[in-house]
């Protein structure tokens, strides 16, 4: 406990120390507010990157070091960021998640899934990393691979021997090797479950501070519907990647009969019996609430036969709503949505108030910290000066050539870091860079900035090599059946293939999706 006070206080004065050294640096084209902003960045950024001291803790120190140095007028103007609406999107999922965990729905999944997936070793794995990924879509990527570890580790040992790992010796002094089954089905949780959690804007922490600072620093908005668009094609073309270089180059199970891990499953799905009315209670206003985000984003196929005012009351717009008022936010507006389902859970009875409390307040914290954060670089100028002296100096490079820059930046230099912290870092700077490649894009300077940030969100959850890149690896490899080095053997080649595969996906959707999303 001491050397970790110890080791915290040494990250807040190293922190500290080259904090004032940025704001105090002799930047002739920076206002004072604009230098202050610079060293509050170099602070979070710091303690964000070494984790000294928690991600939320150094969230909530932002506001109060923006308003000490008057970058902000006022402590409110500070504290903009943590209201958010993304945060009470973030807020919603989070409770409609642990409404469908404390029903047990979740686990039901992983197992219906199993059973009809999993016929042989590699389709056991499959059918693991497939369960993950559908859930990481509703459930944050680090509650599913909590969930889905123990599953994992069930299965395997219904077909072979579960074999320890101690983290802290060499994978050579070994007196035991755990099996390619068992570190393909660990391994393939937990990169299903970041995978996976690139499909929804509530999937991973990541996507939604993107979305977040994209409506506050661009007035942009990316509907749940538009994420999926950007999201999906990334799930179906990286996840089966991911399975085949498991389960047929780096780990091949070398296990036949898989009848008993079938078996395992079934039993624990009868055990867990039918829904009861409180759930499915849960699952009914769950689906609804997805239907209506998924239908809050497809307004203009209906624009053209409804009434202008009915069409402004449900999706939104400047003009008269059926309410007399002018301009709407929608009540179909995902936030909305989500937040009424929040009251719907508790007032139909599915989930008592008490029984949904236990979800990741610190990830709302951070979030909030990284869009305060970011509104103060933008309001003082720092992030066009950041752009110019980081990305910026790529030039007028080909669009795959800059996809593959910030693809490979935020992949190498997230698996040293957490991949929220990674978001709220690099997405101001992103949005700041992307008016500079508008021709290269092809596009608005706007939409150009949103492309860049939204490749930078989906990037910053594919780091596979190191415990640290991710939480599901955190958790995975927290678990303690693995080792460094077997993490490393399938994460590197992961890396670089998903790198190379994210820029071709991610260069194509821009010329025939985003165009019709980001306009």
């Amino acid at each position: 406990m001491t050397g970790a006070r110890d080791a915290a206080i040494l990250g807040l004065a190293v922190a500290s120390a080259l904090a004032v050294g940025a704001a105090a640096g002799p930047v002739a084209a920076l206002s004072p507010a604009a230098g202050y902003a610079l060293g509050v960045t170099v602070f979070a950024a710091l303690l964000w990157l070494t984790g000294a001291i928690p991600l939320s803790l150094t969230a909530l120190a932002i506001p109060v070091l923006l308003a000490a140095f008057g970058v902000v007028p006022t402590f409110g103007d500070a504290v903009t960021g943590f209201a958010d609406p993304v945060i009470f999107l973030l807020l919603a999922g989070f409770v409609l998640a642990e409404a469908l965990q404390l029903h047990g729905v979740d686990r039901r999944v992983a197992y219906h899934v199993l059973l009809r997936v999993g016929t042989s070793p590699r389709r056991l794995v499959l059918a693991l990393m497939v369960a993950t990924a559908l859930l990481s879509m509703i459930v944050s990527n680090t509650a599913t691979t909590a969930m889905m570890v123990p599953i994992a580790v069930g299965l395997v040992g219904e077909v072979t021997e579960v074999v320890s790992a101690d983290a802290d010796a060499p994978a050579t002094a070994r007196t035991e090797s755990p099996s390619n089954f068992q570190l393909a089905a660990l391994l393939g949780v937990a990169y299903a479950a970041s995978l996976g959690g690139v499909g929804t804007i509530v999937g991973t922490p990541p996507n939604a501070i993107v979305v977040g600072q994209l409506r506050e620093l661009l007035d942009y908005h990316v509907s749940f519907a538009d994420w999926l668009l950007v999201g999906l094609p990334m799930v179906v073309v990286t996840l089966p990647v991911a399975w085949v270089l498991l389960t047929f180059v780096v780990y091949p199970p070398r296990v036949g009969d898989v009848s008993d891990a079938r078996e395992s499953a079934r039993r624990s799905l009868a055990a867990a019996g039918e829904l009861g009315p409180r759930a499915r209670r849960t699952v009914g206003i769950f689906a609804l609430t997805a239907g209506l985000w998924v239908l809050g984003g497809l307004g203009f196929l209906v624009r053209p036969v409804l009434p202008p005012a009915v069409y402004t009351t449900l999706f939104g717009g400047d003009t008269v709503s059926v309410f007399g008022t002018t301009g709407h936010q929608g009540l179909l507006y995902y936030v909305v949505v989500g937040l009424v389902a929040v009251v719907a859970l508790v007032v139909t009875g599915a989930a008592e108030w008490d029984e949904v409390l236990d979800i990741d307040w610190a990830t709302l914290v951070l979030l909030g910290g990284g869009i305060s954060l970011a509104d103060a670089l933008v309001a003082t100028g720092a992030t066009e000066w950041l752009a110019s002296v980081t990305l910026g100096a790529l030039g007028p490079v080909p669009l795959p050539v800059l996809v593959l820059a910030v693809v490979t930046l935020v992949v190498v230099v997230g698996e040293l870091a957490s991949n929220t912290a990674m978001a709220a870092i690099l997405a101001p700077l992103l949005v700041g860079i992307g008016p500079a490649y508008a021709d290269v894009l092809g596009t608005s300077a706007p939409t150009a900035a949103a492309f860049l940030a939204i490749v930078g969100a989906v990037a910053a959850s594919y780091g596979f090599a190191l415990p640290v890149a991710t939480p599901p690896n955190a958790i995975a490899y927290g678990a303690g059946y693995m080792d460094r080095e077997d993490m490393l053997r399938a994460g590197l080649p992961l890396d670089a293939v998903v790198i190379l595969l994210a820029t071709g996906v991610l260069t194509l959707l821009l010329r025939f999706v985003w165009p019709v999303v980001l306009s």
